[in-house]
C-alpha cells in the first residue's frame, strides 16, 4: 500500500478503498500502471483485467504469462511473478491456459510458463487443449521465441513436475530458445519459485531492453495487511467434529465444522480450505527414537533455530515418502536396492513404494545414521493439505465445514495414519486449527442460477455438492439439481443421508441417483449409473446443463469422463474424436469442470 505521507488525505483514502475492494489480478494490472507513469510513461487506460498492461500488435515486444492451475498454487505464483514484472514497468499480459489462443504461440517473443503436475505427469485441466495443442503436429516453429517454465509438483509422485518438463523440452524442439531450466518446486513452493521468478524478472529485462528505474522504487501494491493467506492463516475454533459414517463401515468419515469468527474470510462454494496439520507425538516420537537422536537438540535451518521435536511436528513432512528423500538414504546407505529404484526404467516400482510405505517404514528397512541437522535437512517441509469446503457461507455464516475421510491402517510394524486426516480427525471441540481459504475460480456455480447443474461426487467427493445446494437453495434458483453419489454400503456410507432426503423433499434436489458398489453381487460405481440414465442426462447437458465432477482424479475422475464420452457417442451419435471435441467444448465454456485429487 502506498504510503500516506506521499499523498493527501483524501487521495490517500481513495487508494485504500480502491485497493480493499480489487481483486488480485486488478492490483497486479494497477501496480504496473502507476510503475508506467512513476517511470515517465504512462501504460493504456483501458486494458482488460485479464490481460494487464498489454501493448498493441505490431507494437514493442512484451512478456506473457502463461499458467495452468488445478488447486490454485500455479495461479498465485503466476499472479506473483506478474506483480514483480508489472513493478519494473514492463509490458506484459498474464493469462489462463484454457484462455489462450494457439495461432498466437508463433508471434510470441518471450513466454514464461507456470503450471502444475496432476496426478502421473498429467497437466491441470486448465491446460489440455494447450498441452494437446503444443504437442500436435500444428504447432508452429518458434525460433522467435525466449522462455521459460516453472513446474510445481509433489515429489511423492514418481514423475514430478513431469508436464513441466515435457513442455519445457516440447519447446526447444520447437526451435525456442530456453533463457533458465526448468524450476521444479515441490509443495514447498517458494524454496525453488522465488529465485526461478527472481532471475525471470532479470531476464524480462534484458529481452525488453528495460533496464531497472533508476532514483525510484517501485512498490507492488498489496491486499490490506493481516488478511489471512497460505503464509499467515487464521487459528480457527473447532465447533464439532461428528462422524457420519456407521460403525460397520470400512472407512471412518468426519463432519467438522470450524468458526471463522474474527477472520473476515470469505469463501465460495467450490473454494478450498488450506490447512496447517500437526504430525502426531507417537509418529514424531518414534522417528526420534528409532534414529537415536535427542528431541530437545537445537537444529539451524537457514539461520532459524527451533528443537528437533518442533521441526518434526509443525514443519517437516513425516508420512509422506518422496523420491528426494529415497536418493539421499540410497546415497546414505549405499544400497543397490535403493539405488535400483531410483533409475528410469524402475518407474512403476518406485511409483508402488511411494504409494504404499511411509517414512518410517522406509527408516526401519533400511538403517542409516543420520544427525538431527541431517535429518531435518533431507525431509521435505510440511505443506498444508486442501479440502474442498462443504458448506455455503450464505446458510453458515461465520463457520467453514469440512468432509474429512480419516486415513488410519495398521501394519506388522504398527499403526499408519495421514499427517492431516489423523490430527483433524483427533482436534476436540474447542481445540484450534490454523487455516486459509484458497479460492478455485473454475469450480463455480453457474452465474445464470436458471441453468440447471449435474453433479458427480462419489465418497468425500460429496463435499462442494452440499455447498452448491445449499447456495442453490438460498438464492432461489431456478435450475435444476442432480447429484450422483456412490460409496460402497447404503447402511453404513450414505453421507449426509438425511439432509440429501430433506433436500429432496424440499424440492432443492430434483434428482437423486445412488451407486453402492457392495450391496449386490456385481460392483455399481457412479460412472455405471450415468450410462444408465444416459438418455436424460445427455438431453439435460445439451440443454445447457453444467457438468461438476470431485473425487479420485486417478480411477474415478477418468472412469466418469470415458462415460461422458460414451454417452455422447450413444446419445448424440458422435464418433470418438466428435466425442472428445463435444466434452472439451463443455470444458472451454466453463460447463464440465473437475475437482480432482
Amino acid at each position: 500500500m502506498l504510503a500516506p505521507t506521499y499523498l493527501p488525505e483524501s487521495k490517500h483514502n481513495l487508494i485504500t478503498e480502491l485497493a480493499d475492494s480489487l481483486e488480485p489480478t486488478a492490483l497486479t494490472w494497477l501496480s504496473g500502471y502507476f510503475a508506467g507513469i512513476a517511470q515517465g510513461r504512462q501504460l493504456p487506460r483501458a486494458v482488460p483485467a485479464a490481460v494487464p498492461a498489454a501493448v498493441e500488435a505490431g507494437t514493442a515486444k512484451r512478456l506473457t504469462i502463461l499458467y495452468g492451475s488445478q488447486t490454485g498454487n500455479a495461479k498465485r505464483v503466476a499472479e506473483s511473478l506478474a506483480e514483480q514484472v508489472a513493478a519494473s514497468g514492463l509490458d506484459y499480459r498474464i493469462v489462463r491456459a484454457d484462455s489462450y489462443t494457439t495461432r498466437e504461440l508463433k508471434d510470441e517473443q518471450l513466454l514464461y510458463i507456470v503450471i502444475s503436475t496432476q496426478g502421473e505427469g498429467e497437466a491441470p485441466d486448465d491446460s489440455l487443449s494447450f498441452v494437446e495443442f503444443l504437442n500436435s503436429r500444428r504447432a508452429p516453429k518458434l525460433p522467435h521465441l525466449q522462455y521459460a517454465v516453472l513446474g510445481l509438483g509433489d515429489s511423492s509422485y514418481p514423475l514430478f513436475c513431469g508436464i513441466a518438463q515435457s513442455i519445457d523440452a516440447r519447446l526447444a524442439e520447437l526451435g525456442a530458445r530456453r533463457l533458465q531450466d526448468t524450476g521444479t518446486a515441490d509443495l514447498d513452493i517458494e524454496t525453488v519459485a522465488v529465485p526461478w521468478q527472481e532471475q525471470a524478472v532479470q531476464q524480462a529485462r534484458d529481452a525488453l531492453k528495460k533496464p531497472a528505474a533508476a532514483g525510484a522504487s517501485i512498490t507492488p501494491l498489496h491486499p490490506k495487511a493481516g488478511k489471512v493467506t497460505r503464509e499467515h492463516p487464521f487459528s480457527a475454533e473447532l465447533i464439532l467434529n461428528q462422524p457420519i459414517t456407521g460403525r460397520d463401515s470400512g472407512k471412518d468419515v468426519r463432519h467438522l465444522e470450524l468458526s471463522l469468527e474474527g477472520s473476515h474470510l470469505r469463501y465460495k462454494p467450490g473454494d478450498a480450505l488450506g490447512v496447517w496439520p500437526v504430525q502426531a507425538p507417537d509418529l514424531v516420537d518414534r522417528v526420534v527414537s528409532l534414529l537415536g537422536l535427542d528431541a530437545d537438540e537445537a537444529v539451524e535451518i537457514k539461520q532459524v533455530s527451533r528443537p528437533l521435536r518442533e521441526w518434526l511436528s509443525r514443519h517437516r513432512e513425516l508420512t509422506v515418502l518422496t523420491r528426494p528423500f529415497l536418493s539421499a538414504l540410497a546415497e546414505r546407505t549405499g544400497n543397490g536396492e535403493l539405488q535400483a529404484l531410483l533409475q528410469p526404467d524402475a518407474h512403476e516400482s518406485l511409483k508402488r513404494l511411494l504409494e504404499t510405505q511411509q517414512l518410517i517404514d522406509i527408516l526401519e528397512a533400511h538403517p542409516a545414521p543420520w544427525t538431527a541437522s541431517e535429518l531435518v535437512g533431507a525431509l521435505r517441509p510440511l505443506s498444508p493439505r486442501m479440502y474442498s469446503i462443504a458448506s455455503s457461507q450464505a446458510v453458515v455464516d461465520e463457520e467453514v465445514h469440512l468432509t474429512l475421510a480419516n486415513v488410519a491402517y495398521d501394519t506388522e510394524s504398527g499403526a499408519r495414519w495421514g499427517a492431516a486426516s489423523n490430527f483433524l480427525s483427533n482436534l476436540k471441540e474447542g481445540e484450534r486449527v490454523d487455516i486459509f481459504v484458497e479460492e478455485n475460480t473454475r469450480f463455480r456455480l453457474p452465474s445464470d442460477d436458471g441453468r440447471d447443474i449435474i453433479m458427480i461426487g462419489p465418497g468425500t467427493g460429496i463435499a462442494p455438492f452440499r455447498a452448491f445446494v445449499q447456495e442453490r437453495s438460498t438464492s432461489n434458483a431456478t435450475g435444476r439439481n442432480w447429484l450422483f453419489f456412490g460409496n460402497p454400503h447404503f447402511a453404513s456410507d450414505f453421507l449426509y443421508q438425511t439432509e440429501w432426503q430433506q433436500a429432496l423433499k424440499n424440492g432443492e434436489l430434483h434428482r437423486l441417483d445412488l451407486a453402492f458398489s457392495r450391496d449386490q453381487a456385481e460392483k455399481v460405481y457412479v460412472q455405471d449409473k450415468l450410462k444408465a440414465r444416459a438418455v436424460e442426462l445427455f438431453a439435460w447437458i445439451q440443454g445447457g446443463a453444467h457438468v461438476y465432477v470431485c473425487g479420485d482424479a486417478n480411477r474415478m475422475a477418468r472412469d466418469v469422463h470415458q462415460a461422458l464420452l460414451d454417452i455422447a457417442q450413444q446419445e448424440g451419435g458422435m464418433d470418438p474424436s466428435q466425442a472428445k471435441a463435444w466434452l472439451d467444448a463443455l470444458a472451454a465454456q466453463g460447463r464440465y469442470a473437475r475437482d480432482v485429487y
